[in-house]
């Protein structure tokens, strides 16, 4: 069996934050796999800061590690009916480098969010924003993280069977499509 490699973006900067929790019990799941957490504190996207700076180095090494790794997970919060600003932010800048790191790159969404439909609208939408990236992004098991903050025990571990069953099919397609 081969060991991958599994990049992870969390839309949520958060210390505790229950995406990226969900981002590294995604990764476990997967098994054999080497994970990095991306970091997405980068300067709000703007043209003239390009114009003048080009992009960012820490936008450049994202956009490599994507372009390198075998598979990509997403995670984001729901903030008023879509993803966050940071998580839109990073794709914007990524959207800026030469390089198409996405294009057939297999990607992985999910969601959590406190209130009870675990950030699905969200999901949604950030769907919607990877279309012209062109990505292989899984169509499920939808993973709808619900009241997240109630969802882990105190090592970072899901504890739901329902979400662990499904994260877990969830992982075995993104596999299996990394081995497509």
């Amino acid at each position: 069996m081969a060991k991958y490699t599994v990049l992870g973006l969390s839309g949520s900067l958060r210390k505790d934050s229950a995406n990226s929790k969900l981002l590294r019990e995604a990764a476990r799941l997967f098994e054999d796999c080497d994970f990095d957490l991306a970091d997405l504190r980068f300067p709000l996207y703007d043209g003239d800061l390009e114009s003048d700076q080009g992009v960012p180095a820490a936008v450049q090494k994202l956009s490599d590690d994507i372009a390198d790794a075998d598979a990509v997970l997403i995670a984001t919060p729901e903030y008023n009916k879509g993803p966050s600003g940071v998580l839109k932010n990073a794709l914007d800048w990524i959207s800026r480098t030469k390089a198409k790191p996405w294009n057939g790159k297999p990607v992985a969404v999910m969601s959590a969010a406190a209130g009870r439909a675990g950030g699905e609208r969200a999901q949604m939408v950030l769907r919607g924003f990877m279309v012209p990236f062109r990505p292989r992004i899984l169509q499920g098991p939808e993973i709808h993280l619900a009241n997240c903050g109630a969802q882990f025990d105190e090592d970072g571990k899901l504890t739901g069977e329902m979400y662990i069953r499904e994260l877990t099919a969830l992982m075995q397609v993104l596999r299996a499509e990394v081995d497509r």
